[in-house]
């Protein structure tokens, strides 16, 4: 074999071989060192992120990364996430999840009751079975089996006084747009219904998380409880891959959060990807889903929000929501910021 000098090496890594092999030498890759970041959807990404940050700062996985991190938000009481969230109008807590990795593996999981970590579940899904989806006491039976423990069957205290308040009218009817008045108690229904706030605000039912690690590589998760009082059995978009999630490691990777009706009747986050593949930026191809929900909807989009965020395969990232009151959370080596989304109206 006929040595190669370094005008050679030089000459062969002009054309991207980054692989070569010499005697004495090992064939393997040149590894690639991306500056990794983490984006989550509303503030309670915040605390996500650090979780996520603590795995993507020490050389870990976007994958780990995604899944710890929205592990930190299930595991608070809170009326939007979580087996301490609202109940669906039976008076039962179902949880929905779903994750995906680098290599277009995913899993999902829907209907999920009595389960603490419904984004673990998922997972195990992806990586112990040959299906991308399960849901209701299937999905339930599979978590007990991977050693999940089946939690109490009851309402956290909040989300009691709040299901017993919507008992008196029983109605769902979400009123996105009315502001939020200071009189209302916290355990009234009417605070945790899916509504604008009078400081611009939005309620919101589900975290989404997208990572861009060292090695390149890109995952994404999304954990929800579902819209508050809910009719029993309503799935939104958040166990969807494709509509409340989606991940293509050549492009990039982007979560939802809103109204999950209207992000599944646009495939939203694949659509974003598609958006992006055609060389437009993280915000621009949000954006442009953003408008064409606008489209489809009309008079009828006021009372909804949806929003977006994406990162793209180089780490560039963006958000963009049908109206204001959108933020996110970027954590990067720059640290740990909560950010305002741009909207369309």
């Amino acid at each position: 074999m006929k040595p190669i000098n370094r005008r050679g090496f030089i000459h062969l890594s002009s054309f991207g071989l980054t692989s070569f092999t010499l005697p004495g030498f090992i064939n393997k890759s040149v590894l690639i060192n991306k500056k990794p970041i983490v984006v989550s959807t509303w503030d309670a990404g915040l605390n996500a992120n650090l979780a996520a940050w603590k795995v993507l700062s020490t050389g870990g996985t976007a994958l780990d990364a995604v899944e710890q991190g929205v592990m930190v938000t299930e595991n608070e009481i809170n009326c939007c996430v979580g087996l301490g969230a609202n109940p669906d109008r039976d008076g039962h807590v179902t949880l929905d999840a779903s994750i995906m990795d680098h290599q277009f593996n995913c899993g999902s999981v829907a209907f999920l009751e009595r389960i603490k970590h419904p984004i673990s579940v998922a997972r195990r899904v992806m990586e112990k079975t040959p299906h991308v989806m399960l849901v209701g006491s299937g999905a339930q039976q599979f978590a007990i089996s991977e050693g999940f423990s089946l939690e109490k069957d009851e309402l956290s205290k909040d989300a009691k006084n709040a299901y017993e308040n919507w008992l008196k009218k029983s109605t769902y009817k979400p009123i996105y747009n009315v502001e939020r008045q200071s009189e209302i108690p916290k355990n009234d229904a009417a605070y945790n219904a899916p509504h604008k706030l009078s400081n611009g605000e939005w309620n919101h039912d589900t975290i989404g998380m997208i990572a861009l690690d060292a090695q390149g590589n890109l995952s994404g998760s999304c954990t929800t409880s579902g819209a508050g009082f809910k009719m029993r059995g309503r799935l939104g978009d958040s166990p969807i891959i494709g509509a409340g999630l989606y991940v293509d490691n050549e492009v990039g990777a982007v979560v939802a959060t809103g109204q999950g009706e209207d992000v599944i009747r646009v495939a939203g986050s694949s659509a974003v990807v598609e958006f992006m593949r055609q060389g437009k930026s993280p915000k621009e191809a949000c954006k442009l889903v953003i408008e064409r929900i606008r489209r489809i909807k009309k008079e009828k989009a006021k009372d909804i929000q949806v929003c977006f965020i994406a990162i793209n395969n180089k780490g560039e990232y963006g958000a963009y929501a049908l109206h204001n009151g959108f933020n996110y959370a970027v954590h990067s080596e720059k640290g740990n910021e909560l950010l305002e989304s741009e909207f369309l109206d």
